[in-house]
């Protein structure tokens, strides 16, 4: 990658000069780029050969920080030439009262960027079927994944591109551990049931704090999600306010705990389906773990 950004013709056109700015983009663009090479989300080698047609990708923006970072991200790769694909912004209007309808056109219509706006009320829906005081964000997520995987069908994208950062994917395995009895977080990458549409998360090692600084420093016009973010109690947020109080006391603690996500040992679990236990016996390559008391 360049160690330098040149100008971009649209969104970056007013973004600050300052080096600690342009350090900030280039972490969170390097990274997303290390994510889409590692894990397989594109072949540019192929692409560029011609050995496979260009891929589009469905970049879903709902009006917060993260989806924002998501598709300016994107869009700087695709600038610098290292991202060979056709990008499609897309917000879902869920009908959520006082939603402000003309933010997101009028933002996307400043950068160039293809894009769709659709409305469907899913809010009516969940808010009739989830009893006062619960949480509404599983079903709203599933209302919502469901008419994005139409959108990319529509608009023949083989991908829907999500903008979950690491600490997303902490706060989910938390839950998950917690609450579901499993070690599961956010993969980087992830096929539908149907078979037929990826779902991509190029910002899955990023920081949540460096895209706040992001969206603060590129004056992105913040949406806030009034249908679930208003509720309090959420599993989420306290998995939130738990990790924030394992930073305070162990600085970097989120870092070190991404890491662990990629540094998997089925061997020290007890998940028989991942490790064949019943086939270990003497004579093998041991796999002795100093970090683990007798």
């Amino acid at each position: 990658m360049a160690d330098t950004f040149a100008p971009s013709p649209s969104l970056f056109a007013d973004a600050p000069t300052s080096v600690s700015f342009k350090k900030l983009r280039k972490r969170l663009v390097r990274g997303a780029l290390e994510v889409i090479e590692t894990y397989g989300l594109l072949d540019r080698r192929a692409i560029e050969a011609g050995e496979i047609p260009r891929p589009k990708w469905l970049v879903c923006l709902s009006g917060g920080k993260d989806s924002y970072g998501l598709l300016a991200v994107l869009m700087d790769l695709q600038w610098q030439g290292i991202l060979p694909v056709d990008l499609v912004a897309c917000n879902l209007d869920q009908g959520q009262p006082g939603f402000p309808k003309h933010v997101l056109p009028d933002w996307l219509g400043k950068t160039g960027v293809p894009h769709r706006i659709i409305t469907e009320d899913t809010y009516s829906i969940v808010t009739e079927k989830i009893e006062a005081g619960r949480t509404y964000c599983s079903m709203c997520s599933r209302l919502r994944r469901g008419i994005l995987y139409r959108i990319a069908r529509e608009e023949s994208c083989e991908a829907i591109v999500l903008g979950h950062h690491r600490d997303d994917a902490l706060e989910t395995f938390m839950m998950n551990l917690v609450h579901g009895g499993r070690l599961a977080a956010m993969p980087p990458k992830l096929l539908n049931d149907e078979g037929d549409v990826m779902v991509f998360r190029p910002l899955i090692t990023s920081a949540e704090a460096d895209l706040e600084k992001f969206a603060e420093a590129m004056a992105f016009p913040i949406i806030p999600c009034n249908l679930c973010g208003s509720q309090d109690g959420l599993q989420r947020v306290a998995m939130k306010h738990l990790l924030d109080e394992w930073e305070r006391k162990k600085p970097s603690v989120r870092q070190v705990m991404a890491r662990a996500l990629a540094n998997v040992r089925p061997s020290h679990l007890l998940d028989e389906k991942v490790f064949d236990f019943a086939s270990l016996g003497m004579g093998g390559e041991g796999e002795d773990d100093p970090n683990v008391p007798f």
